[in-house]
């Protein structure tokens, strides 16, 4: 991950949306849509805690800057997530996907977008394509990497953790 949470932003588009807390898709699809120069994001967030397993995720990066329109409602410290990219879509192809999802099969939500065929496996689910993969792959090594269990030794001498 090279850009960084604009928390600040994040907390503005929030509450400019309105953002829920339970459905990051619409928040970010809702804040690409306002936001001038967005570019709308899927992929996985990771951070230290339960659920100690990447969270499929939406944001909006704008230039070199990750806004979270979900962010207001993360209980972890912003300091600790960490955003994995699967794809990303200019608001134009988004609205498009979208527009044409709801025509489609107007009984299903449009959003999450899954990218091109043939999709992939991760974890026992398959769903999007290679890119989502590897985004996965990449957000599960960093989720094992900051939930270690920490060794600690006991005064007599033995190891717990």
């Amino acid at each position: 991950m090279s850009n960084s949470l604009d928390e600040t932003l994040s907390r503005e588009v929030a509450k400019l949306i309105n953002s829920k807390p339970s459905n990051c898709f619409e928040n970010a699809y809702q804040a690409a849509l306002l936001t001038k120069g967005a570019v709308y994001v899927q992929g996985f967030l990771t951070f230290p805690g339960e659920p100690y397993a990447p969270v499929e995720y939406a944001w909006i990066e704008v230039g070199d800057s990750i806004i979270d329109p979900t962010l207001p409602y993360i209980k972890t410290n912003p300091q600790e997530l960490w955003y994995f990219a699967a794809q990303r879509l200019n608001v134009k192809k988004l609205k498009a996907i979208v527009d044409e999802s709801k025509e489609d099969y107007p009984e299903d939500d449009p959003l999450p977008i899954y990218g091109n065929a043939p999709y992939e496996y991760y974890g026992d689910v398959m769903l999007g394509d290679r890119e989502y993969l590897e985004a996965h792959q990449q957000a599960q090594a960093k989720c094992l990497e900051l939930n270690k269990p920490k060794i600690q030794q006991n005064s007599n001498g033995s190891v717990s953790s």
